[in-house]
Formats: C-alpha cells, structure tokens, sequence
C-alpha cells in the first residue's frame, strides 16, 4: 500500500534513476579498484610484509609463489570475463540494439547501488510511523545469543531440544508490551540473563527501559519471563492516580501508590510496617516520601510528623495536617525534631500500657486493630514519622545517639503499636541507615544506586546477589524502585508523579477531611512541642545508681538500675541505649570483670565510675565557658 506507492512515484518521477546515474561514477570505481584488489592479490600483501619483517626468507618466497599462481589464474579470469562481456555487448549491439540499452540501464543501476553512501542510501525508507515490531522466537533468540553466555550460544547453535531451552507458552501481548516465557538451557538462571540486560536489550534493538528479564521461582529455577515494553518505562504513559482528584485512606488497607512495567496497579500497606527510601541524589527519593506521607495524610485519623533535613521545604505542602513539621540542618531543627521524637517515644510507652491493659476479647494479638484505632478514647490512631535525609540526625555530634536510640525504638516496637517510621536518605550506609532500623524495616524501596553494598543496605542482605538490583536503573528512570517488603518477591515500580501544586491540592483535601474528623492538631492547629529542657542528666544518674565503693558495673546491670531509678525515663533500657546515650558525653564502655547473681565471676562490658565523673567535670567546665 503506502509503501509501494512512495516508492512507485519516486522511481517514475525519476527521483531514484537520477540518484543511481549520478552515483554511478563512484560504483564504477569501486567495482575497477575492487576488481584490481582481486586480480592483484592485495589481501595477502600484508603477509609478505610480514615474513620481510620477521626476515623469514622461506616464508616469504612461499608466499611469493603462491601469489604468482593466484594473480596469473585471476588476470585470465579478468580478462575473459571482460572480452565476454565486450563480445555480448557488441552482439547485443548488432541484434537487438534495444535490449542493449536494457542493459546498460541494468547496469548503470547496479553501479549506482554499489556507489552509493552507506548513511545515505539511494532507496531510503518510506516516512511512515512504524509500529513497534512483533516480538518474534526468533527475536528473542537472537537477543538471548547477543548476551555472550556460552552455554545458552551452544543450545542456540544446536537446535532441535537445544539443551532444555524451549518456549513453555506462545508469546503474547502484556499490557503495552510482549511477555515470553522460556527454559533455559540447563544450568543457566534468569540471574545470568538479568546480568547481561544491556546486551539483551542491543540485541532485541530495544531502550534498555523497554527490556525487563525476570525469573519465575514459582516454577523452577530456570524459567524465564521477558517483557518487552512498547516504550521505556519511564516513558510510558501512567494511569492516572486514583487518590489525585478525590478519595480517603485507610492505612491498614493496601493503597496504590504506582505501576509495574505493564503499568498494572501496585499498592502498598503501611501499617504494621517500618519503612526505608534510599537512592543516589535527583531521582525521586523525597517525592516517593513525599507521596507516602500524603498517603498518610488521607487517612484522617493518622497523625504526621514531617522532618525534611535537606532544607528545601520538600514537605512543605504537608504543612496543613502534620503534626509536627520542620525544615533544616540547624541546632534549632535537630532540638524541635529530638522534642517530638522524645514525645513520640513517651507515646510509644503509654501505647504498650494500654495495649497491655486491654482483654484478649478486644486485642486477641497484643497490637493496634483497625477497631481500635477508630476508639478515639484509646488513643491508638495511627501515627506516621517521615525522616528525609536522616543521616543528618544520626550524626549530629550532640543529639545523634539518643535521635538514633528513638528512631530504633520506633522501628521496633512502633510497628504493633499503630506507628509507622519512614527514613530517606541519599547515602546509604552504616551511619545513615542504623543497623538496628536496616536490619529491622519491613517496607524498602531502592531506587538508582551505585554499588552493591548500598543496594543491600537499603533492600536487604544478599538481595543483589539475589537479582534484585537498583544499579541497573538509568539516571533517566527517575521514580522507579524495587519494592521489597509487600509481598512475597520484590518487584520493579514506578510511583506515581506528584509535583509540588498537586500535592498542595491533594493535602487541602486531607486537611479538609480531617477537620471534618476533628483531627487538627499540633503543627496544623499552630501548636509547638514542648520546649525541650536538657533531658535526663544520664551522667549524675549512672553516677547515682553506682553504690558506694563500686568503681565499676556491668552496663546491663546500670541499665536496670536506671529502670527502676526512672521507670518513666528508662524503662526498657538495654545496654545498647546506655552506651548509645552516654557517647556524646565521651564515655565508652570497656571489658569490666564483675559476678553473676549466681556468684560466678565474667568479664563484660561496662562503666568505671572515673570515666563518669570526668565526663561530668569535663561538661561542667565547658557549661561555666559557655
């Protein structure tokens, strides 16, 4: 149709004989010097300079002879093939002088054909808008042998059972893309595919975010599962979100946040769960918070606390319906943010009480119920704290350890109590992300990383190893993740895109929907917390719980007595939280020789009283400085 008729008028209107004849000069000395090449045995001249370089003399007149024979058998078939060529042509002339301008017509077309420029043919494509090409077996074949694995090159070559590797079902359309699935030859994995998904992705002559190779555990350890996209992923157009116009949450249902890569629905569930965001910088960490915390903020019964260490005023659209809100770096931050979280850990307390106080016949599992979180008298609403950055709490040098003490403390006991922590950071490591809040997030979600230790450090212990990796992203695929956490297996999403003006909207609505709830409180209701004073003096309470004439104890054996010292202080203390608490002051714990209650001696870590009265005089003098 279209095809045959672009080409049909070009050829008639004389657009393509014009471009042949005027490229046939240039064929014409191809074809003479090509043809000289040949007959003069020009491809070997490279091995006579060699055996003149290594002076191998034998070798060379070897070689010498060799081209004698070759040039003197190709000069005669040159020459026949021309006096051939001359004697048809000149017959041609006597007998049919029309077929020889046929002829000439042929050749002058050849010659412009093999004179013509390889980035600029004579005969172009057709200007059409092409779809996408089918996904073919044969396609798929040639993009797994473009991956250089040797055993999947070898069944390819063989054909026929092909070592195991076959397709399992036909290749079908998925969404806006192709799905196949195959075994693979035995003894290869998906893994060993999903290493080389560039490589894949330049044979199938599709964008790397088009190519997705996946493995399916579900049926062995060699299935693989290929979706080829339509369009990159971070081209595609998305489904609008279902929450951007209208609608209210319910954190302990699952709520959609983003799509997979056939732009499929993926949701999330933030109750019960801890969360942890880390990526590179400028590729959508604080949006994915951002919209987290929106999420939050629609469920009108959640109280949110928003800390944006960056500075910039990221949430600062979250300003109408949090609870405790702030924006920076400076002293004065990190004492408004260490207040909230220090009324943050007391409610953590008062929830376990109550919990705790509860019949079996009203919290059968010892933890926050969508039933009880709607009995306003309990106090149990849900409670959602967002940390952007929050590798600058946990190392500032004064409020660092007991900010990270807190946050720990939330991840681990806030889950069962209806209180959710989200940490974002752009450095993902020891000191950004705490151990105890690593090893202990439930929700996790990579976005582009560098390495494989940030990768598993945000999503987990062996996850890279495992396949799941955030390197491969392209700094074009800005709000794409793996989500680890919901659901068995992790898998590849793109959150929805929420600029700063819908946001805005979309937390007028919450706050609309909240004053409807009677839930405007704190930061909203243009409330501030509680000036913080200086907090427990740790330091004369260690000193206090030392008994006369003991010049050092186990910190295990300080941690209990603090408890019941300061039940309302120190309740639940470890030996973790002391040493954790006592570090700003310089004191550190060292290997103390003490006895058991069953009097058998042992030595562990602990505190001599000499290193507490010299942080106390130490701090005492600087106070006077000051």
């Amino acid at each position: 149709g279209y095809v045959c008729a672009y080409h049909g008028l070009r050829t008639v209107g004389g657009i393509y004989p014009a471009r042949l004849a005027f490229r046939a000069p240039v064929g014409a000395a191809r074809l003479v010097r090509g043809a000289w090449r040949w007959a003069s045995d020009a491809e070997s001249a490279p091995l006579r300079a060699h055996a003149v370089s290594a002076q191998d003399s034998e070798e060379y007149l070897r070689l010498d002879r060799t081209r004698v024979a070759r040039v003197r058998w190709r000069s005669l078939v040159l020459a026949v093939s021309l006096l051939f060529g001359a004697t048809g042509a000149l017959a041609l002339y006597v007998v049919a002088p029309g077929w020889l301008a046929v002829v000439a017509g042929v050749s002058v077309a050849a010659l412009g054909l093999v004179g013509q420029e390889r980035d600029r043919p004579v005969i172009g494509p057709a200007v059409q808008v092409t779809e996408v090409p089918k996904l073919t077996s044969s396609l798929v074949l040639r993009g797994l042998d473009a991956i250089g694995h040797p055993r999947i090159t070898a069944a390819i070559k063989k054909g026929g059972e092909m070592n195991g590797m076959r397709f399992t079902s036909e290749i079908t359309r998925d969404g806006p893309g192709y799905r196949a699935e195959l075994d693979l030859p035995y003894g290869v994995t998906p893994d060993d595919v999903m290493d080389k998904r560039t490589e894949l992705a330049s044979g199938l002559r599709r964008k790397l975010g088009c190519v997705w190779p996946s493995g399916d555990p579900s049926e062995h350890e060699g299935r693989l599962v290929l979706w080829v996209g339509d369009k990159p992923m971070n081209e595609t157009r998305r489904p609008a979100w279902p929450l951007a116009k209208k609608g209210t949450v319910d954190l302990f249902a699952p709520v959609v946040f983003g799509n997979d890569q056939r732009m499929r629905e993926v949701s999330v569930t933030l109750m019960f769960a801890s969360v942890v965001v880390g990526s590179i910088p400028r590729m959508g960490k604080t949006f994915l918070m951002r919209l987290l915390l929106l999420i939050a903020a629609l469920d009108p019964r959640a109280e949110l606390h928003a800390f944006d260490f960056k500075g910039t005023g990221d949430f600062r659209a979250l300003e109408p319906v949090c609870h405790r809100y702030r924006a920076g770096e400076e002293d004065e931050d990190i004492e408004y943010v260490l207040a909230s979280l220090r009324e943050l850990r007391e409610e953590l307390r008062r929830r376990a009480k109550v919990i705790k106080s509860l019949p079996l016949t009203r919290c059968p599992e010892s933890k926050v119920t969508p039933e009880l979180a709607n009995d306003r008298t309990l106090g149990l609403h849900p409670v959602v704290v967002g940390l952007d950055e929050c590798q600058v709490a946990f190392e500032h040098p004064d409020h660092g350890a007991e900010l990270e003490a807190i946050c720990t403390d939330l991840v681990k006991r806030g889950p069962a109590l209806g209180m959710v922590a989200m940490f974002g950071t752009q450095r993902p490591d020891a000191k950004s992300l705490p151990k105890g809040i690593s090893d202990n997030a439930v929700l996790r979600f990579c976005l582009k990383v560098m390495s494989q230790v940030a990768n598993d450090m945000v999503l987990g212990q062996s996850m890279y190893k495992s396949g799941y990796r955030a390197t491969m992203f392209a700094r074009s695929d800005k709000g794409i993740c793996w989500m680890a956490g919901e659901g068995d297996d992790p898998r590849i999403v793109a959150s929805t895109f929420i600029d700063a003006p819908a946001a805005k909207a979309i937390a007028a609505r919450a706050r609309a929907a909240r004053e409807a709830y009677g839930n405007i409180t704190g930061h909203a209701a243009g409330h501030a917390p509680e000036t913080p004073d200086e907090g427990p003096d740790v330091l004369a309470d260690v000193l206090a719980v030392l008994e006369a004439g003991e010049d050092k104890a186990w910190s295990e054996t300080i941690a209990a007595r603090l408890a019941a010292l300061r039940p309302q202080l120190y309740a639940g203390w470890e030996a973790e939280q002391l040493t954790a608490a006592l570090k700003p002051h310089g004191v550190r714990t060292r290997q103390v020789w003490g006895t058991t209650d069953a009097g058998k001696g042992a030595n562990r870590r602990g505190i001599t009283r000499a290193a507490i009265t010299t942080a106390m005089t130490e701090r005492d003098q600087n106070r006077d400085r000051d």
